[in-house]
């Protein structure tokens, strides 16, 4: 990246993050690593996920410190707060009147329950933006809901069920996946509301659900399916529509994946690169329809085909005839792989517990701000006696709020 003195792009915006697990707290990395100071907010013994070791995960790894955390946590600022005592709500709410952007995956009826819903923080802070996140939406009889995106995201929307061939059973989502799709969403709409606020001095409410981003992201089918009112299509790998968009198995018990949607301008190229130039005069693979409608023979060619020599063997044979198409690869193997490391989509980290890890760099990259993504996650409650006494609150007004305040 260039280097530059510009100013971070959200250089001088705070962020108050109430969020647990993955979704909100992932957004709030996102605005820190764009320059906003993010402060999060945890109970007193700290959220789930900072205490969660790999081996939790079932590696083998005795890393103590949790690297999920500290991808969705770093360059945060923290403090611990327990919302049960109306003392510390108050503070809380003192936090906040001075905040840019307030950002939680808190249920509605426990940010009411606590005094820090939307309506109660906006009338106290006109300019706040109240940003939340939820796995059904701030409305209807699941506004209260609780979800992980497991649920909302992936086997609610219909992504569980579609996303196997015909006769497999349902797949188990990675985790995260819907959580960190959903929190840039949140972003953009922070980063919208930020905009609307430079020109009208006013707040607003963004709402984000694990639900809507799943439904989002199913676009490409789920409009067809509002439009006519019949299911969508599942891919069948035996009989695909298109057998060049499609995965082979190779000698060594690897997967590749053809992706070439435009059958046509690839055909004569493909034949050539697998060496079976004699396909292009078979009738049944004439062309797109033809070959559609003889797929499963098109595919026990490419099955056989493909049997015939390694993963690595076919890599270097498909790129070199400039074709369309992705090795599946082992989630090990991507942290070599050049193209990774050429766009620098990992950084690292000197942690003071695990030591010097790589970590997963933001999710996009700027010419005029590095976003180098690599101060660690917070201790718990590092910052708490700062970030009160920037709010106003006295020693003791601190001391009622966390208990002795001592020489900090």
């Amino acid at each position: 990246m260039n280097e530059t003195t510009m100013p971070a792009p959200l250089e001088g915006i705070s962020v108050v993050e109430i969020a647990t697990y993955v979704a909100g707290p992932a957004a709030g990395a996102l605005l820190a690593d764009l320059g906003a100071d993010v402060i999060k907010v945890e109970i007193p013994g700290g959220e789930v996920v900072r205490n969660t070791r790999p081996r939790i995960n079932g590696f083998q790894s005795r890393m103590e410190g949790s690297p999920q955390f500290e991808m969705d946590n770093r360059g945060k600022r923290s403090i611990a707060l327990d919302l049960r005592r109306p003392e510390t709500q108050e503070a809380l709410r003192r936090i906040i009147d001075s905040a840019d952007v307030v950002l939680t995956n808190m249920l509605p009826a426990r940010r009411q329950k606590y005094g820090i819903d939307s309506r109660t923080l906006m009338a106290r802070n006109p300019r706040l933006i109240h940003a939340a996140i939820s796995g059904y939406g701030g409305k209807g009889a699941e506004a209260n809901a609780p979800a992980f995106d497991y649920a909302a995201f992936w086997a609610r929307t219909g992504m569980m069920d579609i996303t196997r061939d015909p006769a497999a059973t349902p797949g188990l989502q990675r985790p995260g996946v819907g959580d960190h799709s959903a929190s840039l969403s949140l972003v953009c709409g922070i980063l919208a509301a930020l905009r609307v606020r430079d020109r009208s001095g006013r707040g607003q409410e963004i709402d984000v659900s694990l639900l809507q981003t799943g439904l989002y992201l199913l676009g490409n089918d789920l409009s067809q399916v509002l439009a006519t009112r019949e299911p969508a299509p599942m891919h069948d790998r035996g009989h695909p529509r298109n057998p060049l968009w499609n995965h082979y198995r190779t000698s060594d018990d690897r997967w590749l994946m053809l992706v070439m949607i435009e059958s046509h301008r690839y055909w004569e190229a493909f034949l050539e690169a697998i060496e079976r130039r004699e396909l292009a005069d078979d009738p049944r693979f004439a062309g797109p329809v033809e070959r559609f409608r003889n797929s499963p023979d098109l595919v026990a060619e490419l099955d056989a085909v493909f049997s015939q020599q390694s993963l690595e063997q076919w890599s270097m044979t498909l790129s070199a005839h400039h074709l369309i198409w992705s090795p599946v690869r082992k989630m090990l193997e991507t942290l070599d792989d050049p193209q990774v490391r050429a766009m620098n989509y990992f950084r690292s980290l000197d942690h003071p517990v695990m030591g010097q890890i790589e970590t997963m760099g933001p999710p996009l990259l700027m010419s005029e701000h590095d976003m180098p993504a690599n101060r660690p996650a917070p201790a718990l409650g590092a910052d708490s006696i700062e970030i009160l006494r920037t709010a106003g609150l006295t020693d003791a007004e601190i001391e009622e709020t966390l208990g002795p305040v001592g020489d900090a």
